[in-house]
């Protein structure tokens, strides 16, 4: 067994509110050693991502405390450094790839520059001496036409990219120490897979202690050498990962293995009814490049004639990677983006109507996104979000709107006691109760759901689609679900629609297309997918 790189003993995390202070992580021990990935596993607020950031030192101080614990890195506790030791590690000795991407990096900044910054920062090199240096790197990570990409901003980056750009800042100045937190969990099965087999390739070739912190079990079983399992802010098991996957010993862990989207989509109504949604020939463009007086000089087609239909009760899964148009669809059925083609939706022709001439029918049509947080007003009460379509859209009294707000809290499993909370007050699973509450507050027929599910752990997945299942048989809700997650999308869908790059490349019955698929795009995605 080779010498641990870094150790972490009897490591407990605190946090001072007020006169009160909570502790969330408890007693965490665990090495890292060279060549080898250990993998943090755990669910929403278990305090893996905690655990990470004490190792950086990137933890609100004084807030947070330490009770207990040491981080030893060269025999030097580094829970001890102060702020200039710490800047010197970071980035130099260990490195971080954060979760969200679009988050961690500078909008306001092209890549050259950010990636550069990291260099210059820790190599006292200028921006200019920098640019060969920026160049390896993205080589390094395999970005393809490095040139475009370092002058690209993140916006105009897909969320690959965008990973790779991380990773690439993350090893900018050869670091011995790796911690990935959550790297994969935004994207879609083949870019996952990429960017997973990177990672595996760069520890082996830099010899790199890898940290991986991830509640994708999955991944978890394509990657690491040992696993450490946390619950409530412990370390509940550890072991090898076979010996995890094949003989776990704690009830929790157990638990975890057993928390994969599982069973068959609710039977669909009896009878023929019409199509709730018919969608014929739908395009989509955005416009490129304007001439001085506003002419339209190039374009981009994000969706390409696609057409489809959805009847009552049913749930259509649309499937594709990033990029390929399934979320630019969502937005042109909520005439949310310019298109054309036919939209009729329960036998009204929507395509051309006015937002005014439309308006009328929007509480029929609800959307469920994929970031809960970030769709959530901050300032607003769970009471206030759940209820605010209802003042647009009805006229209903105070006390009609109380009680129908308390039926609809009780029918998506929220306590009405909270509501009068505010959304960071909640988990990531609550945050989506509470988006789907208001959904469904206003009786509508069609629910498109976003991704509802790439944000939340697995437990909180399965929860969440049982809730989702009930509510479509109970209401007669019809879905159009958008999902990179192929166990999801098999859990919940009647009919499977694959697209790429703005076409259908195969649709049909959920059992034939995921488990007998006729296209090759098809049956790479199936692959992909661990």
């Amino acid at each position: 067994m080779t010498q641990p790189i870094l150790c972490v003993e009897d490591l407990s995390v605190g946090f001072r509110q007020e006169s009160n202070a909570t502790e969330v992580v408890k007693n965490v021990s665990f090495e890292l050693s060279a060549g080898r990935t250990l993998a943090l596993v755990g669910e929403s607020g278990s305090g893996k991502s905690i655990t990470a950031h004490s190792i950086m030192g990137l933890l609100p101080y004084p807030m947070a405390f330490h009770s207990s614990g040491k981080v030893l890195l060269d025999d030097e506790d580094i829970l001890e450094a102060d702020e200039s030791v710490m800047q010197r590690i970071r980035g130099n000795r260990i490195g971080m790839i954060f979760q969200e991407p679009m988050t961690a990096l500078n909008p306001l900044h092209k890549i050259e520059k950010q990636i550069a910054e990291v260099v210059c920062q820790h190599r006292g090199l200028r921006q200019r001496e920098a640019k060969a240096i920026v160049a390896e790197l993205l080589q390094r990570v395999q970005i393809p036409r490095v040139e475009a990409i370092m002058a690209s901003y993140p916006h105009e980056l897909s969320g690959g990219q965008r990973q790779r750009i991380m990773i690439a800042m993350a090893l900018a100045n050869e670091p011995n120490i790796l911690i990935a937190d959550e790297p994969t969990t935004a994207l879609d099965v083949t870019v996952q897979r990429e960017v997973l087999e990177l990672l595996n390739e760069l520890r082996s070739t830099h010899n790199l202690a890898l940290l991986l912190i991830t509640h994708d079990l999955g991944v978890v079983r394509h990657m690491a050498n040992d696993v450490l399992v946390m619950h409530k802010g412990k370390i509940v098991e550890r072991g090898n990962v076979e010996t995890i996957f094949t003989n776990p010993q704690h009830e929790y862990t157990q638990t975890l293995l057993q928390s994969s989207p599982k069973g068959e989509p609710s039977p669909l109504p009896q009878g023929n009814a019409k199509p709730l949604l018919r969608v014929a020939d739908l395009k989509v463009s955005f416009t490129t490049k304007k001439s001085l007086f506003g002419r339209v000089l190039s374009e981009f087609t994000a969706v390409k004639g696609i057409s489809f239909d959805v009847s009552p009760g049913e749930t259509l899964g649309v499937v594709g990677e990033s990029g390929s148009g399934k979320s630019t669809l969502a937005f042109a059925v909520l005439r949310l983006v310019n298109s054309r083609g036919d939209i009729v939706f329960d036998g009204a022709e929507i395509s051309a109507l006015s937002q005014r001439a439309l308006r009328p029918l929007r509480h029929k049509i609800q959307v469920v996104f994929q970031d809960p947080f970030a769709s959530l007003s901050p300032r607003m009460t769970v009471a206030e979000i759940i209820t605010e379509g209802l003042s647009v859209h009805t006229e209903l009294t105070a006390s009609e709107k109380e009680d129908r707000l308390l039926k609809v809290m009780a029918e998506v499993g929220l306590d009405e006691t909270t509501r009068n909370r505010y959304p960071h007050e909640f988990s990531g699973g609550q945050r989506q109760r509470i988006a789907i509450a208001r959904a469904i507050i206003l009786e509508p027929k069609l629910l498109i759901l976003d991704e509802p599910t790439s944000a939340l752990d697995r437990a909180v997945q399965v929860q969440v689609l049982e809730l989702l299942k009930a509510l479509q048989v109970r209401r007669q809700l019809s879905y159009l679900f958008i999902s990179h997650d192929l166990s999801v999308i098999k859990a919940l869908s009647h009919r499977v629609m694959v697209i790429k790059d703005g076409e259908v490349v195969e649709m049909g019955p959920a059992a034939q297309v995921l488990e007998q698929p006729r296209e090759s795009y098809t049956q790479d995605l199936l692959e992909a997918s661990f």
